[in-house]
């Protein structure tokens, strides 16, 4: 385990509060700019990303240096990153984790939902997971593998496109005509010149819902992996999650896909949000 150290102090930061680092309040005088801006270097950290600099932080979020090293110094001191001298760089520190963790405890999530997974996990020998959107991706919040050897290498944090995998396809797929029709905006600005393709594809998939409660995904995000995955509403109906079931794509067909899985997964999410309701 490399060693850690102090925190560096932050750069200069005299011409910080002139800067037009994004996120901004676009005039909301409630909307916390430097909050916000906290937060996007969070998210800037993905499940390969061990350590992060601050110039690499800069260019993934769009924000000024100097801002980044003051928001990287504030963090630090709370927690929720750590500064690691070896590599001059971050690494995520545990104070990040713990609102996910109590998101899943509060709303009973984990203790309902976790033993399911695992038995369909086992039952399958494929992958099963729990994920949240989060901007233009789907987090895991938990994963359930099968026995013996590793089938996905994805863990709690792995992030999806949430266009092109099962599990975003059906989190959209559940969500009311109004929110989705206002996430689908979002992902046309984010993917620009690809979004016609992609969204033929999340029309037949939004379709294919409507007709069997489930979407797939073969070879689509990832050519090596396919999955079948269904959304989970919240019992207040304020929220939805999504479900998903998934292995290697060689071994997974569309036919068992939409044959097997695709209905597993199913009456997977159909249970999680009955005993979710009941729960509540």
């Amino acid at each position: 385990m490399k060693r850690t150290t102090s925190i560096p102090p932050p750069a200069d930061t005299a011409l910080v509060s002139t800067d037009a680092a994004y996120p901004v309040d676009d005039g909301d005088r409630n909307f916390v700019t430097a909050l916000a801006r906290g937060v996007e270097l969070l998210r800037a950290f993905g499940p390969d990303d061990d350590f992060l600099g601050n110039a690499e932080l800069s260019r993934r979020t769009g924000i000024p240096r100097p801002t980044v090293s003051r928001l990287t110094y504030t963090l630090a001191s709370l927690g929720y990153l750590v500064y690691v001298e070896a590599q001059e760089k971050y690494r995520i520190g545990q104070a990040a984790m713990l609102p996910g963790q109590r998101y899943l405890t509060g709303a009973g999530v984990r203790d309902i939902a976790q033993p399911l997974m695992q038995s369909l996990a086992f039952a399958t020998g494929c992958t099963v997971a729990l994920a949240a959107p989060d901007r233009h991706d789907m987090v895991y919040l938990e994963v359930c593998q099968p026995r013996g050897a590793l089938v996905m290498r994805l863990t709690q944090g792995s992030r999806l496109p949430m266009a092109t995998s099962a599990i975003g396809k059906a989190w959209l797929a559940g969500l009311a005509v109004e929110r989705r029709a206002a996430v689908l905006g979002e992902l046309e600005r984010h993917h620009a010149t690809r979004w016609p393709a992609l969204r033929n594809k999340l029309d037949r998939a939004l379709r294919e819902h409507a007709r069997r409660g489930f979407c797939v995904a073969h070879a689509e995000w990832d050519r090596s992996v396919s999955g079948a995955a269904a959304p989970v509403r919240l019992a207040d109906g304020s929220e939805v999650l999504s479900l998903n079931i998934g292995g290697a794509s060689t071994r997974l067909s569309p036919e068992i896909l939409e044959g097997n899985l695709g209905p597993r997964i199913r009456e997977l999410a159909d249970t999680l949000a009955t005993r979710l309701w009941r729960a509540a």
